[in-house]
């Protein structure tokens, strides 16, 4: 068996659970802010709250299975969905039920992935836009706020990073989408344009079905 430089075996040390939990971000059509996905709870331990899609990690089981696991079992989304990590949150007095590691991750999904996602969950399901977030157990509104700054960081030198907006879109459409996401305090249209339009391929073809003069369209680069 083997011991390190004090003697002691592996089974020596106590061990923390390992849970994953996932801020899946979003933002509505009908509310253009950015906003959270978010699970009711079912358990026992604090049922009948919200909270992130989490679950613990199993024996032999990599941390990615355990987030498709809970993405899929708790919140009905597609397997596909591949979140990236995000921080490990490990303040010993973060979940009541005991000592529990969150190994945290985002994902960004298009508003038209979710929708199919809220209708199917009859009420299990919610998004909040992540300004409102208050009370979230197992410290999960930590995660949130991490989450949105980080999926901000991304936004601020790149348009869609993440793919919200369908391509071909306009200049417009992709400002709206970013101040979206940034919380209104992003660059003006002017600003906004300069800086993102050499990240930007123009198309050949023009909005339709607008109000005045049809706006170029754009694929990212």
């Amino acid at each position: 068996m083997f011991r390190d430089s004090s003697g002691r075996a592996l089974t020596d040390y106590p061990r923390p659970s390992v849970a994953v939990d996932t801020a899946v971000l979003t933002v509505p059509d009908d509310d253009p802010r950015l906003s959270v996905l978010l699970v009711r709870r079912t358990g026992q331990h604090r049922g009948s709250e919200w909270s992130l899609p989490g679950t613990f990690l199993h024996e032999g089981e990599t941390l990615a299975i355990a987030v498709g696991r809970s993405l899929r079992e708790k919140a009905g989304l597609a397997p596909d969905v591949a979140p990236r990590q995000l921080h490990v949150f490990d303040n010993p007095e973060r979940d009541d039920r005991g000592w529990v590691l969150s190994v945290a991750h985002v994902a960004a999904l298009p508003w038209r992935e979710i929708e199919p996602v809220l209708a199917a969950g009859e009420g299990t399901v919610r998004v909040l836009p992540v300004d409102e977030v208050r009370g979230l157990p197992f410290g999960h509104g930590d995660i949130v706020r991490r989450a949105s700054a980080d999926m901000r960081l991304h936004y601020l030198e790149r348009p869609d990073p993440d793919g919200l907006l369908n391509e071909p879109f306009t200049i417009r459409e992709l400002h709206r989408l970013h101040e979206a996401v940034e919380g209104g305090l992003g660059f003006s249209l002017d600003t906004f344009r300069r800086t993102m339009l050499p990240l930007l391929d123009e198309t050949r073809r023009r909005s339709e079905g607008t109000v005045g003069k049809p706006a170029q369209l754009y694929v990212r680069r």
